[in-house]
């Protein structure tokens, strides 16, 4: 059962990245790499968890346009183990409201999601 992160050239998708590499070494499992909003970013996220010793490979293609349905789609065509997902900071306000994207891949998932926090 695979981890499954999605590949976004944000500092946010850079920690998640970091992470899920991290996740996969930790549990002997492999990582998917779901491509975030063109497949730049892919080679290099590969070639990363590659060098970290992580079998490490790209989602099936998915005929989802949004970014948190083709990484819930991800999970469950792999039977993933974990989702991992970067927040960002966000204004007093907008603490009141989860980030649309997150809140659908933490209520549709078919698996945990580990969220991982930007660093201070």
């Amino acid at each position: 059962m695979p981890v499954v992160v999605g590949v976004l050239s944000t500092p946010e998708g850079t920690r998640a990245l970091d992470a899920a590499v991290t996740e996969a070494a930790r549990r002997a499992t492999a990582l998917v790499l779901v491509p975030g909003r063109s497949d730049d970013g892919v080679q290099p996220a590969l070639e990363a968890a590659r060098e970290a010793g992580v079998d490490a490979r790209l989602a099936p293609p998915s005929e989802e346009s949004e970014f948190a349905a083709r990484l819930v789609e991800a999970a469950e065509r792999t039977a993933a183990e974990v989702v991992v997902i970067g927040l960002r900071r966000r204004s007093p306000v907008g603490k009141l409201i989860l980030g649309a994207g997150a809140q659908r891949i933490l209520l549709d998932a078919p698996c945990p999601v580990l969220a991982v926090k930007p660093e201070s």
